[in-house]
């Protein structure tokens, strides 16, 4: 029986930690050094008898390919860009994704910090960003945010790969980051904001049918086949300076990968109806990569 990797299945914490990062030098050191995360992540709790440390990491298409040759998630791809001119979403890619979530901040730096330490001369940190959560688990839009995220036994479910016996229990991930133009979006009235989403502001209560706009977000990103609603477990939250850029830190773990691909071309433009995402007119995507994050047992077996 194959074990999830500790941040995946929990409910996000108050802080959360996201790091993208580029292998420059493939040596035996880096791959032993993410083989051993696990043990980090306890040995730092014992240490801090602090129970509230989560992290996962996951691997892109082209890196695993170079750690584990034998054999790759069926699912497993790289990122390509979408949409086009201002609806558009890059492909930034990277080799390694570090999620790490507590309700400490400095338990996210302390652990973030130890895992890269031995192995700063063999990678570039492409992205490094610090999550929080904002009021009342709302985006820095005002709305309350992952409404619709699986609870409980549920988040395994949608989250676990458990159709591929030798990759089961990992999750497929999407991460980006986006910066929003609140500005311009503190211009809009409640309402029509409202209109955007596809929820109320205050209560995030999903609107009615019949004014529900094609194009809100709710629109776009609730997908039903067969009658069943397509599902990720959200991992996403708000991040940024007072003074600069400030957004949300997309991120979704998933048991198929092409669920975030429908999901993604929905709020881009690139379905079949042609329409994109209203809300996509307030924030942009600025970097988009899939990985891969093994089970436990995987992870501690690569480079054995």
């Amino acid at each position: 029986m194959s074990t999830p990797q500790s941040a995946i299945l929990p409910e996000a914490s108050q802080h959360a930690l996201y790091m993208v990062i580029k292998v420059t030098n493939n040596s035996e050191e880096l791959i032993k050094q993410c083989a051993a995360l696990p043990t980090l992540i306890e040995t730092i709790k014992k240490q801090t008898k602090v129970d509230s440390l989560f992290a996962s990491l996951a691997f892109g298409a082209e890196y695993w390919d170079s750690i584990h040759p034998s054999s790759k998630p069926e699912r497993l791809k790289s990122f390509t860009t979408l949409g086009d001119g201002d609806i558009s979403a890059p492909a930034t890619g990277g080799d390694i994704f570090l999620h790490v979530h507590s309700d400490r901040k400095d338990m996210t730096y302390v652990l973030a910090s130890e895992f890269i330490k031995p192995i700063q001369g063999n990678i570039k940190v492409l992205d490094e960003v610090d999550g929080f959560h904002y009021l009342d688990d709302r985006d820095l839009t005002g709305f309350i945010d992952g409404t619709e995220n699986p609870e409980g036994e549920e988040r395994a479910e949608v989250a676990l790969i458990n159709d591929e016996p030798e990759f089961n229990s990992g999750s497929y991930v999407l991460a980006q980051r986006y910066v929003h133009n609140l500005p311009k979006w503190q211009t809009v009235a409640d309402d029509e904001q409202e209109k955007i989403i596809g929820r109320t502001k205050p209560d995030s209560v999903e609107l009615d049918d019949d004014v529900m706009p094609e194009t809100s977000h709710v629109s776009r990103v609730v997908i039903e086949e067969d009658g069943e609603e397509l599902e990720i477990v959200r991992h996403s939250l708000p991040y940024g300076q007072a003074s600069g850029e400030a957004g949300l830190f997309f991120l979704a773990y998933s048991k198929d990968n092409t669920i975030l691909e429908k999901m993604l071309s929905n709020m881009f433009g690139t379905s079949s109806d042609g329409k994109h995402d209203h809300l996509m007119n307030y924030t942009t995507a600025k970097s988009g990569a899939y990985f891969f994050a093994p089970s436990v047992e995987m992870l501690k077996g690569l480079g054995s």
